[in-house]
C-alpha cells in the first residue's frame, strides 16, 4: 500500500509545497540528514582512497535505505492510528521533497536587488546558492548564475522527486532527498571529498538520469506557451548538453540557455581560482535582470506541467491496479 500513491495525497503534498513550501524552523528532513551526515563523516572519512570509498558508499546505502524505510514506516503507523492522520503525515512528507517554491523565491531574492540596482545585495543572494566567488560580479554573471542555479534545480528540486513519487511514493521520493542531499555536501572533487563522496555523486548522477532528459521537452512545452524560440532551443540542446561537466546539468541549462536566446557557462571562480565551463547557447543579448524573471516563469510552468503529467500517470497506475 505503501507504493501506491493515491492522488489525493499527491495533489495535497504539491499544493502544500507550492502555498507553503520551508517554513522557518520547521522540522524538515532534510536538516537531520545533514546532522548525520555530518557526524558520519567527520568520524569516518579518513583512511587509504579505498577505504574511504567503501566508507562513503555505506553511508550513501545506509542513508539511502534508511530514508526509504522510515518514511514507509511513519506512513504506515500513522495509517494504522487512523486514515486521516495517515494522509496528513503522507502529504507533509510529500510536501518536504518538493523545492518549487523555494526555488522561486531564491531567484527572487537575487532578482529584487538586481531589479533596483543594487549589485552587492544581489551578489550576496547569489552566494547563499552558489558555491562560486560572487563578491566581485558583474550584473551579467550575477543574472548566469542565478539562471544556472534555477534550471538546473528544476530537475533536482522539483521533477526528480516528482518522477520518484509516481514510482514509490513518498518512500522513494524521500530516499531520492536523501542522494540528493548526499550529493550536495559530499559530492565534490576536493581533497576532501573526492574519494570519500565518489558513490553519492555517481548515485546522485543515476538518479537524475531520466528526469534530466524528461526535462526537455517539459522546458521546451513551456518556451512554446511563452512563445519562446522551441526550435533553436531544441538546436542548443543537441549541440551543447553534452558539453556540461555533468552528465544531466546539461539538459535543462542548455534548453532554457536556448529559449532565453543567451549564453551560459563560461569562467567562473572558486576560491580564488579560475575554472573554466564550456559554453551553452548562443550570446544573441546581453544578459539582464529579466532573464531571471523569464527564466522563472519558466520554471514555474515548469512545474505545473511535471505535476499534471505524474497526475495522470498516478490516477492510470491507480485505476489498473
Amino acid at each position: 500500500m505503501i507504493l501506491m500513491l493515491h492522488p489525493l495525497a499527491f495533489g495535497l503534498g504539491f499544493l502544500w509545497d507550492q502555498a507553503v513550501g520551508d517554513p522557518p524552523k520547521w522540522p524538515h528532513p532534510v536538516i537531520y540528514m545533514g546532522k548525520a551526515i555530518a557526524w558520519y563523516e567527520q568520524r569516518f572519512n579518513q583512511g587509504s582512497p579505498q577505504l574511504r570509498r567503501l566508507k562513503g558508499a555505506l553511508l550513501t546505502l545506509a542513508l539511502v535505505i534508511g530514508s526509504y524505510a522510515l518514511t514507509a514506516g511513519v506512513i504506515e503507523g500513522a495509517q494504522e492510528i487512523s486514515a486521516a492522520l495517515g494522509l496528513i503525515i503522507e502529504v507533509l512528507l510529500l510536501g518536504s521533497t518538493l523545492a518549487g517554491k523555494s526555488l522561486l523565491e531564491a531567484g527572487n531574492l537575487v532578482l529584487t536587488p538586481l531589479r533596483e540596482g543594487n549589485l552587492d545585495e544581489a551578489r550576496h543572494k547569489l552566494g547563499w546558492f552558489v558555491s562560486r566567488d560572487t563578491a566581485q560580479l558583474p550584473e551579467g554573471e550575477i543574472v548566469r548564475g542565478t539562471v544556472e542555479t534555477l534550471a538546473e534545480n528544476f530537475v533536482d528540486g522539483i521533477l526528480s522527486p516528482l518522477f520518484y513519487m509516481l514510482i514509490g511514493g513518498a518512500p522513494l521520493a524521500m530516499a531520492f532527498k536523501a542522494v540528493s542531499t548526499l550529493d550536495s555536501m559530499i559530492g565534490y572533487r576536493n581533497e576532501r571529498y573526492e574519494d570519500f563522496g565518489w558513490f553519492a555523486a555517481r548515485t546522485d548522477d543515476w538518479a537524475n538520469y531520466l528526469p534530466a532528459r524528461l526535462s526537455v521537452g517539459i522546458l521546451l512545452l513551456a518556451g512554446w506557451f511563452y512563445k519562446l524560440p522551441v526550435g533553436h532551443a531544441l538546436t542548443i540542446w543537441r549541440r551543447d548538453a553534452k558539453t556540461h561537466p555533468s552528465p544531466n546539468g546539461g539538459n535543462p541549462e542548455s534548453v532554457v540557455a536556448g529559449l532565453l536566446e543567451i549564453q551560459l557557462g563560461g569562467k567562473n571562480i572558486y576560491h580564488g581560482q579560475v575554472h573554466h565551463r564550456a559554453e551553452m547557447g548562443d550570446p544573441l543579448h546581453e544578459l539582464t535582470w529579466r532573464d531571471i524573471e523569464r527564466c522563472r516563469k519558466l520554471v514555474r510552468l515548469g512545474t505545473w506541467i511535471s505535476f499534471a503529467l505524474i497526475l495522470s500517470g498516478i490516477v492510470l497506475v491507480n485505476s489498473i491496479m
